[in-house]
């Protein structure tokens, strides 16, 4: 497997991050684990707001602390996908979103990124002092379930969330 790294997104990568961003608009394709990314246009708007979400006094309220990171192919410095781990939960985590969302760019799909980075991501939710992480999908995202039963995700139970009127099965990963 080529060498892939999970490095906090910077300003260096606003073009990146732009390309990576219009890639998911122009194939329709959902955006898990990118925090605000599809509502902001400006990479430098959604660095900064990355950067608030990391600073617990500065979370918006209602919101939980949680950190950024680009899934970057060390080759071509190419973002292949990103992963965000939500610290802890609010009431809507705990039931439907949990502490890990994450996508592959859909040019890079089914090449087993979305694993390795699954997989390179726990160390860090160990750090930060979490002993379980919750990881959800949606009924019929074979890729994602699979993805997460490969880094020992346990089935929980499948869930309806209303407000998206979508079925999600809930994994648990013990660290």
């Amino acid at each position: 497997m080529e060498e892939l790294r999970l490095i906090r997104p910077t300003a260096a990568y606003a073009d990146v991050i732009a390309a990576y961003r219009q890639e998911f608009l122009d194939a329709g394709s959902s955006m898990d684990g990118t925090g605000q990314l599809r509502r902001m246009p400006d990479p430098a708007e959604w660095l900064a707001a990355c950067e608030a979400f990391e600073d617990p006094a500065a979370v918006p309220e209602g919101l939980v602390q949680a950190t950024q990171f680009l899934y970057v192919r060390a080759s071509d410095d190419r973002i292949v996908g990103m992963i965000q781990v939500r610290h802890r939960f609010n009431d809507y985590l705990a039931q439907f979103g949990g502490n890990i969302g994450y996508s592959v760019r859909p040019s890079e799909r089914r090449r087993g990124y979305a694993g390795q980075m699954l997989r390179d991501c726990l160390p860090f939710c160990r750090e930060i002092g979490l002993g379980k992480v919750l990881v959800t999908c949606l009924v019929g995202n074979e890729g994602s379930r699979r993805t997460i039963l490969k880094n020992g995700g346990v089935y929980d139970g499948t869930v309806h969330e209303p407000d998206e009127n979508v079925d999600l099965q809930r994994y648990w990963i013990t660290l």
